[in-house]
């Protein structure tokens, strides 16, 4: 029997809720805790059968029911007192329509108290996991509490395996991600992609008698997770032990649930990033598909005050997936790897210096990263983006030492026949097998290259430019030069003009105090200046408009079509140079020497102007500060000066496997061109017809 006959039948359930009027996009929160149940009931059920088998049916019916209750116990899978006590499974329970109700609740407070508690068969305040209290709650006010378990309880699962129950689970909780995928950035990861993630791992992991301890931080439901253990268990003999964590309740009960029925399986339930249920665990392998573009503002003092300085810097917080990335190497243990998942922002989202460039360049000069590989897009169910998978490798062979490998894998798919959501794609063995052996070759090819950790790097320089005028010329030299407190000989910033008149279109502001104003329209010197003096002076832009400083000595204003400053005294001008003219203007109250008034300045200063230039980046350091000086040589003309240097780090996929678009022969175009052309002379003919 193949087991996915049932999954037709499993999602007819939702017939019925469609009959009464709940909304697709809530069907998976009715269909997950009797799904949860009806695989809970088969495996006991078979677990039952099993431990009767081996114990032997005479021995078995001397049992004492402590004892029994103590071997099922001791198996860690859960308890039913109708399963094993009165042997009644739910379809005994939905016989008698009378009693239904009174037994179902029965049936369901028979359960051990771990099975009631991830079903939320009490369900109160707080945490209610897979809420079935609150789904029958429901279903009672529809009326269809008896008609929808029946339809479960007719699906039997017990003839099945585990690994075959995991795949039924996989498929149903593929649908059910794709009609409710409506938290942003929540992806659940595809089987095609699953196996390509097992096949990278199993590429790089040897036959042991080892345990072999693999992690995933945000494992949903657990198909990642348990997904990869049982690739790797179907290539390899090597015991494997699987971590996960999750803080959906309802999909960290489902992977719970599940890994009661594998051996030696730990899922926990709680938020990764502030509450690590495995602080104290390394592992051989991490894996992950964590939330893309999601917020992590809702914990934020707790993440920057988190002490087990896991987390080198903090990302924006609109996006929390580097966080998680941090979170997982820190999870390694001296020769581990991981594949994780994300989207494209991992990748050169942030300028350089900031937290995510910081984060890229911390991953890179550790040498921690081994590849990235593009994914096609439209691979995933509710996202039609690129995806890619950050391989890591905290022991990496001699070849890969201080590289990184790109891999585009965008042409690797096979279209899908029908739509699954978003998803129209899939990487098929043959793309899959490619691109496992390029990654395990490590070479170039017609879709990767290998390259030198630093060529992902670059300079960020900042230079502090002196705009100067049409001769060349700034005003920073007609500054006086003072000694400053080392005995160094310095210019000064600027030149302050006091006292001042300042002339803009027709309105005149004399000297510093300002006396005559209208006091019938501005009840006071203090409201004219708030109304009419500081946002005239807000708006003063010496090169926008005619502005002019007049003091005792000069009168000073700007020359755009010399782009100099001019001092005109005592009949001559005087080119002054590249600068610019500020004032500003402030209310004083009075003092018992002077009244209130207002007080304007000017200043006139050289016009300096700050600038960053992208610089390719050299890991040696003369090297690199040679190519800087080069560069400030051939492309800045102006005078300046060198500020803060900081490296930054991307990974442009598009930069390296940029494909141009083929153009047309000109003849070619030129022949389009003119067919077209009679056929709009034709259609104008038709019209004046």
């Amino acid at each position: 029997m193949n087991i996915l006959q049932y999954e037709s039948k499993i999602w007819a359930t939702a017939d019925l809720l469609r009959g009464s009027g709940i909304k697709e996009s809530e069907w998976p929160s009715f269909m997950m805790p009797f799904f949860a149940l009806t695989m809970i009931e088969s495996r006991l059920a078979r677990m039952f059968d099993e431990l009767k088998a081996e114990i032997g049916e005479a021995a078995f019916k001397k049992i004492h029911k402590d004892d029994l209750y103590n071997l099922i116990k001791d198996k860690g899978q859960g308890y039913n007192i109708f399963i094993f006590e009165k042997n009644q499974s739910l379809v005994d329970i939905c016989k008698n329509d009378k009693s239904f109700e009174i037994d179902f609740d029965a049936y369901l407070k028979g359960f051990d108290g771990e099975t009631k508690d991830l079903l939320g068969v009490d369900a109160g305040e707080g945490e209610k996991f897979l809420d079935i209290k609150g789904v029958i709650t429901k279903l009672k006010a529809k009326k269809v509490l008896l008609g929808y378990t029946k339809l479960w309880a007719e699906i039997d699962l017990k003839p099945f395996n585990n690994s075959e129950i995991t795949t039924l689970e996989e498929h149903i909780k593929r649908k059910w991600a794709d009609i409710s995928a409506e938290t942003a950035g929540e992806q659940y990861t595809p089987d095609d992609v699953i196996a390509l993630i097992a096949e990278i791992i199993a590429s790089k992991i040897e036959e042991s008698d080892t345990l072999l301890k693999i992690y995933d931080c945000t494992c949903g439901g657990g198909n990642m997770l348990f997904g990869v253990e049982d690739r790797i268990n179907q290539k390899f003999k090597r015991l494997t032990q699987t971590y996960g964590q999750d803080w959906n309740d309802a999909l960290y009960a489902l992977a719970k649930i599940e890994s009661r029925f594998r051996p030696d399986s730990k899922i926990e339930h709680g938020n990764t990033l502030v509450d690590d249920k495995f602080d104290n665990e390394e592992f051989d392998v991490v894996i992950a598909n964590p939330p893309y573009g999601v917020s992590w503002k809702g914990y934020e003092k707790d993440i920057v005050n988190d002490k087990t300085e896991r987390f080198k810097f903090l990302p924006s917080i609109s996006d929390g997936q580097l966080l998680f990335m941090q979170h997982l190497i820190s999870k390694l243990d001296s020769v581990g790897m991981g594949v994780v998942v994300h989207n494209g922002s991992t990748l050169f989202s942030g300028d350089a210096g900031s937290a995510e460039s910081n984060i890229r360049k911390w991953m890179l000069d550790s040498d921690i990263v081994e590849a990235v590989i593009q994914l096609p897009t439209d691979e995933f169910f509710n996202t039609g983006i690129y995806t890619y998978l950050w391989i890591l490798n905290k022991n990496k062979k001699s070849v890969q030492k201080n590289k990184v490998m790109l891999i585009d894998g965008s042409e690797k798919f096979t279209q899908l026949k029908k739509s699954k959501g978003s998803k129209r794609k899939e990487i098929d063995d043959e793309s899959r097998l490619a691109i496992v052996t390029t990654l395990a070759e490590y070479r170039d090819n017609d879709y990767a290259r290998v390259f030198d950790k630093e060529a992902f790097y670059f300079n960020k320089q900042a230079i502090m430019l002196t705009n100067v005028d049409v001769q060349g010329h700034t005003f920073e030299d007609h500054l006086p030069r003072k000694e400053d407190r080392f005995g160094e000989m310095r210019r000064s910033n600027s030149e302050v003009l006091s006292p001042i008149l300042i002339t803009q279109n027709e309105i005149e502001l004399t000297e510093f105090m300002i006396k005559d104003f209208d006091r019938h329209q501005y009840p006071s010197l203090e409201k004219y200046y708030i109304e009419v003096i500081k946002p005239l002076v807000a708006q003063l832009d010496y090169k926008e408009q005619p502005l002019v400083i007049k003091t005792a000595e000069a009168k000073y204003f700007y020359d755009p079509s010399q782009e100099t400053l001019i001092k005109e005294s005592n009949g001559t001008t005087e080119a002054l140079g590249g600068g610019k003219i500020s004032v500003s203007a402030n209310f004083k109250k009075a003092t018992k020497k002077l009244p209130e008034r207002i007080e304007i300045g000017a200043e006139l200063s050289p016009d300096y102007q700050k600038d960053y230039e992208i610089i390719p980046f050299y890991k040696d350091a003369a090297e690199n500060q040679n190519a800087i000086d080069l560069f400030m040589t051939r492309y800045i003309s102006k005078p300046f000066t060198y500020l803060e240097n900081i490296v930054g780090v991307e990974l442009n996929f598009n930069k390296v496997f940029y494909r141009p678009q083929k153009t047309l022969p000109v003849d070619r175009v030129v022949a389009e061109i003119s067919l077209i052309d009679k056929e709009l002379k034709a259609l104008e003919d038709g019209l004046v017809l």
